[in-house]
C-alpha cells in the first residue's frame, strides 16, 4: 500500500502545479489582452480570483481562441525580434535583394560609381 500512497500523492502533486499553470497562464493573458479594457480585465481576475475553477473554465471556453492566437502572435514577434537582432550585430541585411536595392540607391546618388557598383553586385550574387 505504500506505493500506491506514493503514486497518488504524486499524481495529485503533478495536477496541482498543472492547475497553477493553467491559472497564471489565464491571468498572464487576462493582462496581455488588447481587446479588453481595464474594468473588464478586473472583472475577470476577480472572477478568476473569487470562483477559481469555475473562472478558469469559463475564461478558456469564452476567449481560448484568442489565447491561442496571442500565444502564436507573441512567438513570432519574438522570433522576428531575435532574428532582426542576429542580422544587426552580424551586420548583415535581410536578403540580397534588400543589398541590391541599397547599392542601386548609392549609385543613383553618386555615391559609388558603374565600376564599383558591377564589383559589389557581382559579390552580392555571389
Amino acid at each position: 500500500m505504500p506505493v500506491l500512497d506514493v503514486l497518488w500523492s504524486m499524481l495529485v502533486f503533478f495536477l496541482f502545479l498543472a492547475w497553477i499553470w493553467v491559472l497564471i497562464s489565464v491571468v498572464a493573458d487576462i493582462f496581455r489582452s488588447d481587446d479588453l479594457n481595464g474594468w473588464a480585465k478586473a472583472l475577470w481576475v476577480i472572477f478568476v480570483i473569487i470562483i477559481p475553477w469555475l473562472g478558469v473554465l469559463v475564461y478558456l471556453i469564452a476567449r481560448g481562441d484568442n489565447m491561442a492566437q496571442r500565444n502564436v502572435n507573441d512567438a513570432v514577434a519574438a522570433e522576428d525580434a531575435r532574428r532582426s537582432y542576429i542580422q544587426q550585430a552580424a551586420g548583415t541585411s535581410a536578403s540580397p535583394a534588400d543589398e541590391l536595392a541599397k547599392l542601386a540607391n548609392l549609385k543613383e546618388s553618386g555615391v559609388i560609381s558603374d565600376e564599383e557598383y558591377a564589383t559589389l553586385r557581382a559579390k552580392v550574387i555571389s
